[in-house]
C-alpha cells in the first residue's frame, strides 16, 4: 500500500490531496482563485503566485486532516513541476521540497498533463476497473489540446495537438467576445442551453496532420459573425472584445453553434484516432472534459468504452498528481532536492 501526498499549483488552484495506491482518494482539497481573476477575464500570474503562498499551508493541513493521516504515514510527496505558470509552479515545488527534506520522504516531480490523464484512474470509491492498454487519451484544457496514445503506465505517444488555440482558450475568448464572462467554458455551456446549435454554421478546420486541431479560425468566424450582426464591416480587424449588446437569444444561438463546432472537431478526430490505433478505451481529461456536450456526444458516438472523470476531477486538482506520482513511485523514480520547475514541460 502507498500513500502519496499530491501538491498542485500550476495555475490558479492551490490543491493538496492524499491518494492510496494511485486510485483511492482519501482527500482532495482545492482552493480556487476564480473570483480573484474574474475581473481580468483570465489568470493574472503575479496575483496567482502570491495567493498560492497565502493558501498552500492551510490547504496541506486540511488535506492531511481530511484523509485522517499524519506526516509519518506518507510514502512520498508528488508535485507538479510543469507545464504551468513559473511563479505558481515554484510555490508548490518549493513547499514539496521542504516537506520531503523535513520528513525524509521521496520527492516525485509530475507532469501536469500526466496528472490529468491519471484523473481517469482515481475516484473517491476507488472502484474504477483497471484499464487495458493501449488507451487513447484526449487532453483538453485551457492551455492544451492533445491526442495521446498511452501504451502503458508512463508510456506515451503523441498523435497530434492544437496548432494554435487550445479548446479551453477558445471557450474563454469567445465567451469574452459574447460578454458572457470568465471562465468561458461554463459560461458558454450555460448560454448554449437555450440556443439553437444550427443557427450559425461555423467552420471545422482542416489540418495537414490528421490528428491536429485548429480553433483560431473558428474563433475568428464567431468574431466576424458578431461584427456582421452589430452592423460593422467584417473586413475591418477588431480585437476579441464585446461591442454593442446583442439580443440574448442571438448570444445563446452563437454560443450553441460555436460549442457544437468545437465539440464536433474534438469528437471526430478522437474517434478516428481511436479506430486507427486499435485503442481499447478512450480517456478524456482536462477542464474542458467537464463540458456536457462533449461528454454526451463522445459517449453516444464511440464504439468503445469512454472514461471521463467526475467533474470535480476534470479541473486542476492534486488527487490526479498523487495518482500519477504513485505509478512513478512504483517505477523507482525519485527527484532530487535541486529539481526545478519547467513551465513548458512536454508530456512526450
Amino acid at each position: 500500500m502507498t500513500l502519496i501526498l499530491g501538491i498542485e499549483t500550476s495555475c490558479d488552484e492551490t490543491a493538496a490531496a492524499v491518494v492510496r495506491d494511485g486510485r483511492y482518494m482519501l482527500s482532495n482539497v482545492v482552493a480556487s482563485q476564480i473570483e480573484l481573476h474574474r475581473r481580468y477575464g483570465g489568470v493574472f500570474p503575479e496575483m496567482a503566485s502570491r495567493q498560492h503562498v497565502l493558501t498552500i499551508l492551510p490547504v496541506l493541513q486540511q488535506a492531511l486532516a481530511d484523509a485522517h493521516v499524519g506526516w509519518d504515514d506518507l510514502d512520498a510527496v508528488a508535485v507538479t513541476r510543469g507545464p504551468g505558470l513559473a511563479g505558481s509552479l515554484l510555490v508548490g515545488v518549493n513547499v514539496a521540497k521542504a516537506v520531503a527534506w523535513a520528513r525524509n520522504l521521496p520527492l516525485l516531480g509530475v507532469n501536469h498533463l500526466e496528472g490529468h490523464i491519471y484523473s481517469n484512474w482515481v475516484e473517491a470509491e476507488g472502484n474504477r476497473p483497471e484499464k487495458t492498454f493501449p488507451v487513447l487519451v484526449l487532453i483538453v484544457s485551457g492551455g492544451h489540446t492533445e491526442l495521446v496514445l498511452m501504451t502503458g503506465h508512463g508510456r506515451y505517444q503523441r498523435l497530434g495537438g492544437t496548432i494554435d488555440d487550445a479548446a479551453g482558450e477558445a471557450f474563454d475568448k469567445v465567451a469574452r467576445l459574447l460578454g458572457l464572462g470568465y471562465p468561458g467554458g461554463p459560461a458558454i455551456q450555460n448560454a448554449a442551453q437555450s440556443g439553437d446549435p444550427e443557427a450559425f454554421r461555423f467552420p471545422r478546420a482542416r489540418t495537414r496532420q490528421p490528428y491536429d486541431f485548429s480553433f483560431s479560425g473558428l474563433k475568428t468566424a464567431v468574431l466576424r459573425e458578431v461584427q456582421r450582426l452589430e452592423g460593422e464591416d467584417p473586413s475591418i480587424p477588431r480585437k476579441l472584445t464585446p461591442g454593442r449588446e446583442l439580443p440574448a437569444q442571438t448570444v445563446a444561438d452563437l454560443a450553441a453553434s460555436f460549442q457544437r463546432a468545437l465539440v464536433e472537431a474534438l469528437v471526430e478526430k478522437t474517434l478516428a484516432a481511436a479506430q486507427a490505433t486499435a485503442a481499447t478505451e478512450i480517456c478524456v481529461c482536462g477542464g474542458v472534459a467537464a463540458n456536457a456536450a462533449l461528454r454526451q456526444t463522445l459517449r453516444q458516438r464511440a464504439a468503445m468504452p469512454v472514461s471521463i472523470p467526475p467533474i470535480y476531477l476534470c479541473t486542476d486538482n492534486a488527487a490526479m498528481i498523487a495518482a500519477a506520482g504513485h505509478y512513478r513511485f512504483l517505477a523507482g523514480e525519485r527527484a532530487s532536492l535541486d529539481m526545478d520547475v519547467i513551465p513548458n514541460l512536454p508530456l512526450v
